[in-house]
This record gives structure tokens, sequence and C-alpha cells, in this order.
């Protein structure tokens, strides 16, 4: 059974700082591409981050210089660094495991506030 769990959301000040982490087990973690994603009430869930299997990253551009993902292939965890937060930053934030042919897994979801 596969399992992704976040942890590491919170209540933060604007200009502040959390680090999102999500614990994967029953999949061939390194084999996977690894992102993170948020949903912000009344939106779509967009692409924050992605880390691929092949060691690529990329960022979607209202977070680049501010976020930075990374993963841990021998401890199966992927983790996000997010740094001078803003407002807009507020949303429920999903870690995600995705391959070619297998489909898509994603975690619950946690809370991340960022208070003006």
């Amino acid at each position: 059974q596969v399992q992704l769990v976040e942890s590491g959301g919170g209540l933060v000040q604007a200009g502040g700082s959390l680090r999102l982490s999500c614990a994967c087990s029953g999949l061939a973690f390194r084999t996977y591409n690894m992102g993170w994603y948020r949903q912000a009430p009344g939106k779509q869930r967009e692409l924050v981050a992605v880390f691929t299997s092949g060691g690529r990253t990329s960022y979607a551009d209202s977070v680049k210089g501010r976020f930075t993902i990374s993963r841990d292939n021998a401890k199966n965890t992927v983790t996000l660094q997010m740094n001078s937060l803003k407002p807009e930053d507020t949303a429920v934030y999903y870690c995600n495991a995705g391959r070619v042919g297998t489909g898509f897994y994603w975690g619950q979801g946690t809370q991340v506030t960022v208070s003006s």
C-alpha cells in the first residue's frame, strides 16, 4: 500500500520560513518523480516544484528563488524548504509521486498559512 505522509505545515508571518516533509512508503521511491502542489481556497491545484527521478528540479515562477525542493532516496523523503513566505503562499500543500505508466499518488495535504 502506497502512503505519502506530509508534515511541517503551520502558521507563519510573512517573510518567515517553513519546511515541509513527505515520507513515502510502499513504492520504489527512487523511480518516481516527486512533486509538491498547492491548492488555495477557490483555486485550482497548482504545481509548486518537482524533483524528477533523473535529478532535475523545476519550480513555478511564483516560488523561484524562495522555495527549494530536495529528496533523499535512501530515506524515501522529499522536502520543500520555503523561505520569504508571502500571504499568497497560503494553501494546502500536497506531496505527489508520479511515474509514467503507473500513475500518481497523493498525500493528505498539510495547511500552510502566511499572515501579513
